[in-house]
């Protein structure tokens, strides 16, 4: 009304100076208005009002609702039809622009909750998570009841208090087993404290999330529309956790299976040879002593030596890779040279390196090296020993040492078969075993494939990095990358 009056005023003032005509743009500018600040109900009775006043102000007679010229009935029938389409098009267009903005803020609401869900790991987190964020988008309580073996318990829910009776579990369970949200079983809404709807996304329903009543007033449509989308994100989410978490417990599984494979393999063979060889030579000593010759007897009682301590660092191999599983690994921290473990690690190998070339190339100047001297040995002592047992009789064996922007570089290089594409990462794998040993080499049979997983773990425990490149015109470079800034622990 206020709208249609102003639109009068200014048509009385225009009344003498403008045609009639002209004066129905005035209340056609006042529907508009009216259309765009009130519904659609209103607007269409102001384009009946505005008819009238233009009739009641602006036509001869004034004042009056009687026509002398009936011309003004086309004009009064054409202002009327305009009137309604410009209000019924702007209603339109508001009820469009305001399910936009509905459809854009519901948009908005599941990806804050995808985003909340994103980092969840385990099933009952993520509905944690998604009944706290729904509480919060939809003011009002929520609660996600999860089933144990198919059963729903109140029992078993996001939050700590619940004003729920139990008497309302058998209707929980039947939105359950049915996947329909319960206002459409029939139930009376006086008897239910909360509103269920099922969790369910690609297959059955997960679980129940209750929206509690305030008052007993049921949740608007709108209300129970987001919520809806909500529980088919949540579920959604629930069921990517469950399927990632069987995935990574079959892959443990299966990598359990594996090295429990490896390991008695490594165990029944590995073992089992020294220990037959010490028996064996043990046992032809023992009986055949007189028999035998000294030189013969010595070879024997070598051959006892050299297998035991075989058997030694294979069982010492065992015990380390059960430490650093266990995280039970201590650094004893302390600045040294390197050429002290380069010249104490070859003169523990001098008999394993009897005949061979070994070249050593460390600078002068090289920097201090800040760890635990006896592991860095044992890592040293690993990759040399492996390149005096996989490689010929005749191939040299180089070791080097470097300063790189702020680490140090050791590399142990040698002329063997080499490694085969995609080994890089797997040769450092425990109990894997390379496939490829030069005919002339030193040995042959491959140990238990411990010796490298050690050496990676000493070396990442020193904050460093091992790596192994093939060799141009063949052979293998393993690579040891240590801190100079590493400080004692």
């Amino acid at each position: 009304m206020a709208c249609v009056g102003l639109a009068a005023l200014v048509s009385l003032l225009m009344r003498g100076y403008i045609a009639p005509t002209n004066i129905a743009m005035v209340y056609l500018l006042a529907v508009v208005a009216v259309s765009a600040l009130c519904s659609r109900r209103v607007s269409v009775a102001a384009s009946f009002v505005s008819v009238a006043a233009f009739d009641f102000l602006c036509v001869p007679p004034y004042l009056t609702f009687a026509v002398t010229d009936y011309e003004y009935v086309a004009m009064f029938a054409g202002m009327l039809a305009v009137s309604l389409v410009i209000s019924t098009q702007t209603a339109k267009l508001k009820d469009f622009a305001q399910h936009a903005a509905e459809r854009e803020a519901r948009t908005e609401a599941l990806y804050r909750l995808s985003r909340a869900l994103a980092g969840e790991t385990r099933v009952f987190e993520a509905a944690r998570a998604a009944a706290a964020f729904t509480q919060e988008a939809l003011r009002t309580r929520v609660v996600i009841f999860l089933p144990r073996e198919g059963r729903i318990r109140f029992d078993r829910r996001t939050s700590e208090d619940l004003p729920l009776a139990s008497a309302e579990e058998p209707l929980a369970q039947g939105v359950l087993d049915s996947g329909e949200w319960s206002g459409a079983r029939g139930k009376a809404w006086a008897a239910q404290g909360a509103d269920y709807l099922p969790l369910r996304g690609t297959g059955k329903p997960l679980a129940v999330m209750a929206l509690l009543r305030d008052r007993g007033q049921a949740p608007s449509r709108e209300t129970l529309r987001l919520a809806e989308g909500f529980a088919t994100q949540t579920a959604l989410a629930m069921e990517q956790i469950a399927s990632q978490s069987a995935a990574e417990e079959a892959r443990l599984k299966t990598r359990t299976e594996e090295m429990r494979s490896s390991l008695l393999s490594a165990v029944s063979h590995d073992l089992r040879t020294p220990l037959a060889a010490i028996t064996g030579s043990a046992s032809t000593l023992r009986t055949q002593w007189d028999r035998l010759t000294p030189e013969i007897r010595e070879g024997l009682l070598e051959s006892i030596s050299d297998e035991a301590e075989r058997l030694g660092r294979l069982v010492s191999n065992l015990i380390d890779v059960t430490r650093f599983a266990s995280g039970a690994l201590v650094l004893r921290r302390e600045s040294f040279p390197l050429e002290e473990i380069v010249g104490s690690t070859l003169q523990r190998l001098e008999p394993q390196l009897t005949g061979r070339s070994v070249q050593v190339e460390i600078p002068e100047n090289l920097p201090m090296v800040c760890g635990d001297d006896v592991l860095l040995a044992q890592v040293l002592w690993n990759l040399v020993e492996n390149a005096a047992k996989y490689t010929p009789q005749n191939a040299p064996i180089e070791i080097a040492a470097m300063r790189r922007e702020n680490a140090i570089v050791l590399e142990v290089r040698d002329r063997g078969p080499g490694i085969q594409p995609g080994e890089e990462e797997r040769i450092f794998e425990k109990f894997y075993r390379g496939e490829r040993m030069h005919p002339g080499a030193a040995v042959s049979s491959r140990g238990a494939g411990l010796g490298l997983p050690i050496c990676r773990a000493i070396i990442e425990a020193h904050g460093g990095k091992i790596q192994v490149f093939a060799r141009e015109q063949g052979g293998a470079v393993f690579q040891i990358r240590l801190p100079i800034e590493a400080k004692e622990a």
